[in-house]
């Protein structure tokens, strides 16, 4: 009788490609854990405990820990282990702005090399979509989610701009650096009165940048990303305000993880 093949007998590069694939979902949902305060900050890991607890072997939930101790979110102990790491907020200020940097550098080359049409014409229909979104005189907590998606879509099209998987790459990696992402801190002034009209000024920086590119003003571009990120900047202040008063910490339990000063 024929028997159902098992990993062991696949080929070799098959049973590595699935131990790749595990390690990545164990990185997604550690991630999430320690994002949303299942994992307080400074709370050593159990690998045993992670292990039971998503359903995978250790391999690739020690390969997930590396990884996130290379995102930043993780810090290595000296007995061994791994343990959640606290920000100071200037460590979350310098990533914003190291975001904001390269984000700036992105722009100028695109206005300075020129942009592909296809992908112009994208950014000009996310930026249509977002206009939509923020057309209503207050946003809903589903208008603010679809925001954040078509934020991050449009901060995507811009590493697409260069045209240079080397600069869209390193991009890629600052936005993954803890609460650096462009839409880290919106969601977490869902019922600020103020939080629609940054939403619309950031919206308005997003198509002074499409015109700057379009009219390859690199310096201009540059500008307006170096500018865009101080808003993130704002929303930072703004939200570990909110925390500290106590308004804040259900809609984003990973400020807990930024220590103030």
């Amino acid at each position: 009788m024929p028997t159902e093949p098992t990993l062991a007998d696949a080929n070799p590069g098959d049973a590595a490609e699935a131990g790749a694939s595990q390690s990545v979902k164990a990185q997604l949902r550690l991630r999430e854990m320690i994002l949303a305060g299942e994992l307080p900050g400074g709370a050593r890991i159990a690998e045993l405990t992670i292990v039971e607890k998503l359903g995978v072997s250790r391999t690739p939930i020690r390969a997930a820990l590396m990884l996130l101790e290379q995102e930043g979110l993780l810090q290595r102990l000296a007995g061994g282990g791994y343990a959640v790491r606290t920000f100071s907020e200037t460590d979350v200020a310098d990533a914003i702005a190291l975001r904001g940097t390269l984000e700036g550098l992105a722009a100028r080359l695109a206005a300075e090399r020129g942009v592909a049409p296809e992908v112009m014409a994208e950014a000009h229909a996310c930026l249509a979509a977002i206009d939509a979104t923020l057309a209503p005189p207050a946003l809903d907590d589903e208008g603010f989610s679809r925001y954040v998606a078509l934020n991050a879509q449009f901060h995507v099209l811009l590493g697409r701009m260069v045209g240079s998987e080397v600069v869209a790459r390193e991009l890629e990696r600052v936005k993954g650096l803890p609460f650096a992402s462009p839409s880290a801190f919106v969601m977490v002034q869902t019922h600020s009165p103020q939080a629609r009209d940054l939403l619309v000024v950031a919206q308005d920086q997003h198509h002074q940048l499409l015109d700057a590119i379009e009219h390859h003003e690199g310096a201009r571009a540059e500008a307006i990303m170096r500018e865009h990120s101080r808003l993130a900047q704002r929303n930072l202040r703004a939200a570990l305000s909110g925390y500290a008063s106590g308004r804040v910490h259900a809609d984003m339990p990973a400020l807990t993880l930024i220590r103030r000063g």
